[in-house]
């Protein structure tokens, strides 16, 4: 299972099952790496198989937002659960990025 995958022009990030201060800076250095490298103009968050995020799952999207957004890009999040939701919405990111359903 690969964690990024660049699909045209998205960045396809498969966040692990704990998003937490011990894998963020492993996820955001390698999406980093990916957006400078390929080009991307989108990053698509995948939380799939995740069930818990800290702050830190927050600092992740809102860093790869500020970076993507100078280009022009937009974030997404992908198969979030009602308690990821629910931290993405407390922490304001819903008004930055798209929750798809």
């Amino acid at each position: 299972m690969e964690d990024f995958k660049v699909i045209d022009d998205y960045l396809c990030v498969r966040l692990p099952e704990e998003v937490d201060h011990h894998k963020s800076a492993y996820i955001s250095e390698n999406a980093d790496r990916y957006i400078l490298k390929e080009r991307v103009s989108n990053v698509v968050f995948d939380f799939e198989d995740t069930r818990f995020m800290d702050s830190s799952g927050i600092g992740i999207i809102m860093g790869r937002y500020k970076k993507i957004s100078c280009f022009g890009g937009k974030v997404f999040a992908i198969h979030a659960d009602r308690q990821i939701k629910r931290i993405l919405h407390m922490s304001g990111l819903n008004k930055i990025i798209e929750i798809m359903e």
